[in-house]
């Protein structure tokens, strides 16, 4: 475990000197996030980020099952939203999986309260906020963020399977739906839809 938080300490100063050198933070040392648009400046002021850590999973497992227990029931039956809070019940393979990815923690008054994930590069895995903090402009911080580190990296575009109640927001943000998926979760089946954003246009 000791190795695997160090290299995590790691990475969090790279992704820092990273998002400092593309003016997401006021300066190497500070995780305040700019450029977040019409946000109150006292909200602003209050949220921050920084890259996930191991000590976060049983947290980020947390706020994974409080975002869709509260936020997701008018797209989703109570059955449906069982089945897809149960992919937290592993800690230790959703673990895995944040550690997997290039995983984003969003703080409300420095207490982890969202996540983000991008996994192989260009894909957009969860994006998740806890629905006390919803509304405050921590998703809006986190795409963000994640936006500016694939294009400095030469990523072009990024995709994300998108739940319904989510759909809005990615529409905002100006990704595009692709194709619909019906995905199994034990004897449920969730509906979302896969949508993309350009970053850059390739050249021909």
């Amino acid at each position: 475990m000791a190795a695997s938080r160090q290299f995590s300490v790691m990475e969090a100063d790279r992704l820092r000197d990273e998002l400092a050198a593309m003016g997401m933070l006021r300066d190497s040392q500070e995780w305040t996030t700019l450029g977040t648009g019409a946000m109150n400046p006292e909200t602003q002021l209050r949220i921050s980020m920084r890259p996930y850590l191991a000590a976060d999973a049983p947290l980020l497992a947390e706020v994974f099952r409080a975002s869709i227990e509260e936020l997701t029931g008018e797209d989703y039956g109570p059955g449906q939203q069982r089945a897809w809070a149960s992919l937290a019940d592993d800690e230790t393979a959703f673990a895995e999986r944040l550690q997997r990815s290039l995983t984003l923690v969003g703080l409300f008054d420095s207490a982890p309260v969202a996540f983000i994930s991008l996994a192989d590069a260009s894909r957009l895995d969860m994006l998740y906020v806890h629905p006390g903090a919803a509304g405050q402009g921590i998703a809006t911080m986190l795409v963000d963020a994640i936006e500016k580190l694939a294009a400095a990296r030469g990523i072009s575009r990024l995709s994300a399977d998108v739940s319904d109640n989510a759909q809005e927001f990615f529409r905002r943000r100006g990704f595009h739906p692709r194709q619909r998926n019906s995905i199994p979760l034990g004897r449920e089946w969730l509906a979302n839809t896969t949508m993309e954003r350009v970053l850059k246009e390739e050249a021909k």
